[in-house]
């Protein structure tokens, strides 16, 4: 089967042609286009932190939830999500990550990525202060026995923080700093100890030293961005840009009230409002997006980074933070995950398939 395409992307550029899929596998790149050829192909998108969708709280929900968030995220190209579940007591915790099912219809579900309890007082964001915990081996242990942790987000400063490094290594779980007052030299120490990203940087730490500018500096380190226009000023991402391309992938935080509108959602035990596209509590603080990883890359591709540099930081580097690299790519005899985009970037055609990792 041909897609039709007038390019497809492929290792980090638009490799101009037509992609052609057999039995679920890619067969061919770079084929003679036919004249009605249009759009391009890519690597279905990864999205790294999804809290809900389509009106539904992931925190708090069932296996019917997770299929319906599923099918939505898939029509919006994302193929492979990691549901994020935020600050919370243990007891909530656990019972959403008892909750989380091995597989579902609609996106692939890359595992759980815990958003605290392990982070700074002072820099909550949204999250409850109720649920928040200073290191802890014992707790944290419960919490990864107690379903798919894949990647838990901390604040490194913290005393003990160390010791959760060694211990989520220890288990294979994706080490991120985040919701951090932590000095560059703090930061520093965690990445040499394991830690391998950064949570929505800029957001919830400093905006100029620590934990942002460690992390920018390291080429061993990786980023995820919300640019949704809210959250990071275009001159930041930029700016991060700069410093990390290639190593910056592209993340949603997505909250209850992406695909459906204005109104009042729950993000954990925490109740918000979108208004306008903006989630907020009844506070003022960010609480998460509206955003699609579809108008993540067009965002960026907007702000003046190229469309292929735009797509990779949506597929191959999410995919590569998840251990699951061939979800992000597209490769002659490799197993098809494709999405194809129209000349506008609107998702015209997403054909999925489970992959082993």
């Amino acid at each position: 089967m041909r897609l039709g395409v007038t390019a497809a992307l492929v290792d980090g550029a638009l490799l101009p042609g037509d992609v052609e899929l057999e039995d679920g596998v890619v067969t061919g790149l770079g084929l003679e286009r036919a004249p009605s050829a249009s759009g391009i192909a890519a690597p279905g998108f990864v999205d790294l932190q999804v809290n809900g969708f389509a009106g539904v709280d992931l925190q708090a929900t069932d296996a019917d939830g997770f299929r319906h968030v599923g099918e939505a995220l898939l029509r919006t190209g994302v193929t492979a999500y990691r549901p994020a579940f935020v600050t919370a007591p243990e007891d909530d915790l656990v019972a959403a990550l008892r909750s989380l099912p091995a597989a579902s219809s609609g996106a692939r579900i890359l595992g759980a990525h815990l958003e605290g309890p392990f982070i700074a007082a002072t820099r909550l964001g949204a999250h409850d202060p109720a649920g928040r915990r200073d290191p802890d081996l014992e707790l944290l242990g419960r919490l990864l026995d107690a379903g798919p942790v894949r990647q838990m987000t901390l604040a490194p400063e913290l005393p003990g923080a160390a010791a959760l490094i060694a211990a989520l290594r220890a288990r294979g779980v994706t080490v991120a700093c985040g919701h951090s007052e932590a000095s560059a030299a703090a930061a520093a120490e965690a990445f040499d100890a394991g830690a391998e990203t950064v949570t929505h940087l800029f957001n919830a730490m400093p905006k100029q030293g620590g934990l942002a500018e460690a992390a920018l500096a390291r080429g061993d380190v990786t980023v995820q961005v919300i640019v949704d226009g809210h959250h990071v000023p275009a001159d930041q991402v930029m700016r991060a840009w700069d410093s990390a391309a290639g190593r910056l992938a592209l993340v949603s935080d997505a909250v209850a009230a992406a695909g459906i509108g204005d109104g009042e959602f729950s993000l954990g035990s925490v109740r918000v409002r979108a208004q306008e596209g903006v989630v907020r509590t009844p506070d003022g603080v960010l609480a998460g997006s509206t955003l699609t990883m579809r108008d993540a890359v067009a965002n960026l591709h907007r702000l003046g980074v190229g469309l292929a540099a735009a797509l990779t930081a949506a597929t191959t580097v999410p995919a590569r933070i998840a251990g699951v690299p061939r979800l992000g790519r597209l490769a002659v005899g490799e197993p098809a995950d494709v999405i194809v985009l129209d000349d506008r970037l609107e998702v015209r055609r997403v054909l999925p398939r489970q992959l082993r990792r």
